[in-house]
């Protein structure tokens, strides 16, 4: 590691930013390095206004990577190397008005009948039930479990926040079987126990990317043919919750969205209101499980 690099990573530990955070911005700066061929401290306000005109005109990347990579540019250039460039202020992605995909219930329940693993089949379920990103999921622990008020407590989320989500009764049944599997005292969805024989490994939970492959395995075998991903199933939930009647203020909470703004985009993605589809997800749950 270079003392650069070192010096961007400490700086971003002292701007209390999240370690996925840290890891993208960082990749972004090599990026940059990688395109040029030399140190990016060496580089001018003329090459980057060119690097970005490269991005948007030649390589076309959406509005979000753009997006990230000025976020992770100017963090270096401003605060890593303390330049106060005009350029960095002038730079903006194009805007974008993108609704998610979101699945229907049915849906949900064709590709969580195509996970053929149960460690992927449980985790993705609770992922949609109680709405989670994709890490929260993966790195569930025990204690956040609260199976008397059946809760879950989401430790450290976006932005550092905790927050109570609630876990349905077929949800909580299926986290209790699936750990009864494994035993692990510390988290829900460890890593196959075969490698725990290795004394030099110490468990930990699973991997995100092959989360990610089981769910995109099952949604070419369930032959529902929408652009989904794993983040789809929070999508589907909140929209689902607001078509079922529950206000967009709890379901800001639920989500552990910052604004309002964020949670009012799924007003524009309901289809029925005041559906009972509560019940309809409990259903699916229980024959999923059953």
């Amino acid at each position: 590691m270079t003392v650069l690099r070192q010096k961007m990573i400490e700086d971003m530990q002292l701007k209390g930013l999240a370690l996925r955070t840290q890891e993208t911005y960082a990749q972004v700066v090599s990026q940059l390095a990688k395109h040029y061929r030399k140190s990016p401290d060496l580089l001018g306000e003329s090459e980057l206004r060119e690097y970005f005109l490269y991005l948007k005109n030649e390589r076309r990347v959406s509005a979000s990577t753009f997006r990230i990579t000025l976020c992770g540019l100017k963090f270096f250039y401003e605060h890593t190397l303390g330049h106060t460039w005009h350029m960095l202020e002038l730079v903006r992605p194009a805007k974008e008005e993108k609704l998610p995909v979101v699945l229907s219930i049915e849906e949900v329940g064709k590709i969580l009948q195509c996970l053929h693993e149960e460690r992927y089949r449980v985790c993705l379920t609770t992922i949609y039930s109680c709405g989670l990103r994709l890490l929260e999921g993966v790195h569930l622990q025990v204690k956040q479990i609260d199976g008397e008020r059946k809760m879950i407590h989401i430790c450290h989320g976006k932005g550092g926040k905790d927050r109570y989500v609630p876990l349905p009764k077929a949800s909580l049944e299926m986290l209790r079987c699936y750990w009864r599997t494994h035993r692990n005292q510390v988290w829900l969805f460890p890593t196959p126990r075969v490698r725990w024989e290795d004394a030099q490994h110490i468990p930990g939970p699973i991997n995100e990317t092959g989360v990610q492959r089981a769910f995109h395995a099952a949604l070419l075998e369930s032959r529902v043919h929408k652009d989904a991903t794993v983040h789809t199933l929070r999508h589907s939930y909140a929209t689902h919750l607001l078509e079922s009647g529950v206000g967009l203020q709890t379901i800001q909470h639920y989500l552990g969205h910052a604004s309002i703004t964020t949670t009012v985009l799924y007003t524009h993605l309901t289809s029925v209101i005041e559906v009972q589809t509560t019940n309809k997800i409990n259903e699916m749950l229980t024959r999923l499980w059953h």
